[in-house]
This record gives structure tokens, C-alpha cells and sequence, in this order.
């Protein structure tokens, strides 16, 4: 009797080393730790090395809440935002670290929850409008909207980063320029057959015109 009870004992034992491994977060797989990317101390520097690089390169930055959201979902996001837009979920010990001594350092004010951050080199109308049109068809507008971002040393809020990506991007303002150098030729020869008692009008039109371009 005695021998049947060790032996159930020494079973029991064995099942609890031998058997199935607690279940793990899924969301580990967001910051690269299902395979161990930014675990190890190696990993952990490879990530700020690459963030680093990304803030080099970005105009401006900005971060959503990422906690709620599926690898399938960050996925298409992705495959969604315009060339030259990155957008990554980054530790908050390894962005702030990243961010330390650069002109993006007071997004440390950000750094709360499981963030996701967008590194736009320069078209920020197109990276907002992307994420806007992804919370919208997966009903996350109310959970994910943006927190906030950075631009030329400035902390902006949601509403700030909102208000900048309305403005021209600096293709659209050399596309104007490049328009009204265009048209100032046609403009000065206008002026210079213009006769006599015409050439004050002509002059003050051309202005007009210059104004408006």
C-alpha cells in the first residue's frame, strides 16, 4: 500500500515538471519578447539603436495607446501608412533611453502604458489620416486616439498634432513656390510691352497677381 502511494506521489511530480508551461501574454509579440528581440540585453540595444536612427531621420513624432490591439491589426496598419512613415511599439524604458539628449526628449512625458509610436520623415497629413481610417474600421476611435507628439523641439497634444498635419507638407509648399517662380516671367513681360500710359496698370496688376499666387 504504502509502495502504491510513493509511486502516485513520485507521478504527480513529474506531471507538474513535465507538463505544459504557463501561458504568456500574447501581446509579448508586439515588442519582439515572443522571440526574445528585446529581452535580452543585446536586444535591448539593438532597439534603442534603431530607434535612435528613426528619430534622425523623422520630422516629427507621435504615439497611441497599443495595449487592445492584435498583431494582425498592427500589421495592417502598417502595411497602410505612406513611404517613409515607421511605426513601432516601443518599450517605455528603451524609448526614453532612445529619446535622451535629442530634440524628441520631452516625449518623456508620454511614456505611460504600452504605447505605439510613429516616426514620419515627412508626411504627416498621410500618417494621420491612415491611423485615423484604421481606429475608425476597427471601432477604436474612443480607446486609440492620439496621445500626443514632437516636432522642432515642441511638445504637441492630440489637438496640436491634429492641427500641423492640415498644414502643407514641404512638397505641397515647394510645389507652390516652384508654381509662382514659374509664373513670374510671363508676368515681367506682360510689364515690359505694356505702352506708355498702360504701364502703371500693367505693373500694379502683375503685383495683384503675385499677391495671390
Amino acid at each position: 500500500m504504502q509502495s502504491l502511494i510513493v509511486l502516485g506521489l513520485a507521478a504527480t511530480s513529474a506531471t507538474a515538471f513535465t507538463g505544459p508551461s504557463p501561458i504568456r501574454p500574447q501581446s509579448t509579440a508586439l515588442y519582439g519578447g515572443a522571440r526574445g528581440g528585446a529581452t535580452t540585453l543585446e536586444g535591448k540595444k539593438e532597439t534603442v539603436a534603431a530607434v535612435k536612427e528613426l528619430l534622425d531621420s523623422s520630422e516629427m513624432i507621435f504615439t497611441t495607446p497599443a495595449s487592445g490591439i492584435t498583431v494582425a491589426q498592427v500589421q495592417s496598419l502598417r502595411r497602410s501608412l505612406p513611404e517613409g512613415t515607421t511605426m513601432k511599439v516601443v518599450k517605455n524604458k528603451l524609448m526614453n533611453r532612445a529619446i535622451e539628449g535629442t530634440d524628441y526628449e520631452m516625449a518623456g512625458d508620454m511614456l505611460k502604458g504600452a504605447n505605439m509610436w510613429f516616426f514620419i520623415e515627412e508626411d504627416i497629413g498621410g500618417s494621420v489620416k491612415s491611423f485615423n481610417a484604421f481606429t475608425k474600421e476597427n471601432d477604436l476611435k474612443e480607446s486609440h486616439s492620439i496621445l500626443g507628439g514632437t516636432m522642432d523641439g515642441e511638445k504637441y497634444d492630440s489637438a496640436g498634432v491634429t492641427a500641423i498635419s492640415k498644414l502643407p507638407s514641404k512638397q505641397d509648399l515647394i510645389a507652390m513656390i516652384a508654381g509662382s517662380i514659374n509664373a513670374v516671367p510671363t508676368k515681367l513681360a506682360r510689364v515690359v510691352k505694356a505702352p506708355g500710359e498702360k504701364m502703371a496698370r500693367a505693373i500694379k496688376l502683375a503685383g495683384e497677381e503675385g499677391n495671390d499666387a
